[in-house]
């Protein structure tokens, strides 16, 4: 290994390796790291360039490196992720938060009262529901999901975001026990892929992300079914519904909805590359 390197030699290093790796955001991935590695932020390449870099971190960065050119996702690199700007802890067990998700939560927002209580169902990392409770006043949540090792995940970032006093998670499919009373928002980000699409997703989803929290079965609806079906166990009047959903899937989840009988002011909202992402609904 090649001692006394410094800062900005390294970091070009690590861009040519992940361009060769075919890596789309090959400068934006090996700063990230760097500064993980070395404890920097984004100005040390400005102004420290020449800052040499130790051998350990050095080694650090060329695992780093390796990993993310075989396309492990940056976010399980790191071991943490932005989101609503806030940071959670993020691993194989859980999806990454995306900046489509986040317009769930801007959504659901644009409805929160102080006070409300959310039901948050497959909450993975939890970073929908802690994301509604930090931004809204005296709101407690439940969060939802079927694998122990996501709840641990969501848990922890409950403990670390200050919130566990606030917010409960449940190991459950789905819905947890009708006991735990009604709510006033249910929000949702369900596995919706279909089955067979899976395999054509990019390496670092399909290869990395957690499969549970991805497959939607056959035609990637079925979730969404099994909540329309039961949401009206949990849901208050006039309480309301947020779902997200893939690019292709509103029109049959509002004729879903809308079937139901149920439900009104139902409305698809886009995400910020004009895809539908969101569908909302209130409950009669």
């Amino acid at each position: 290994m090649k001692t006394n390197i410094c800062y900005k030699e390294l970091y070009e290093n690590g861009i040519e390796i992940l361009n060769r790796a075919g890596i789309a955001e090959a400068k934006l991935d090996a700063r990230l790291l760097l500064e993980c590695v070395c404890g920097t932020d984004h100005s040390a390449l400005i102004a420290h360039p020449d800052r040499v870099v130790s051998e350990e971190e050095q080694s650090r960065f060329n695992e780093f490196i390796s990993r993310r050119a075989k396309r492990e996702p940056v976010a399980y690199i790191l071991g943490n992720w932005d989101f609503m700007g806030l940071t959670f802890k993020v691993n194989s067990d859980v999806l990454i938060p995306e900046q489509d998700t986040e317009v769930l939560v801007e959504e659901a927002m644009r409805f929160f009262e102080d006070g409300m209580r959310i039901l948050d169902l497959c909450t993975g990392s939890g970073c929908i529901a802690l994301s509604l409770l930090r931004y809204t006043n005296d709101t407690k949540a439940v969060g939802t999901d079927i694998s122990d090792r996501a709840l641990l995940v969501a848990q922890e970032n409950a403990d670390n975001l200050g919130f566990s006093d606030r917010a409960e998670f449940v190991r459950t499919d789905l819905f947890p026990a009708e006991d735990m009373g009604k709510f006033d928002i249910i929000v949702s980000n369900p596995p919706y892929i279909a089955s067979n699409v899976i395999e054509t997703l990019a390496p670092e989803v399909k290869d990395y992300e957690p499969r549970l929290a991805l497959d939607g079965d056959e035609d990637g609806l079925v979730f969404y079914r099994r909540i329309v079906e039961n949401v009206h166990k949990y849901l208050y009047s006039s309480g309301y519904l947020f779902l997200e959903i893939g690019y292709d899937q509103a029109k049959a989840l509002t004729d879903m909805l809308e079937n139901d009988g149920h439900f009104h002011d139902i409305e698809v909202i886009k995400d910020y590359a004009g895809n539908d992402r969101v569908v909302r609904a209130c409950y009669y």
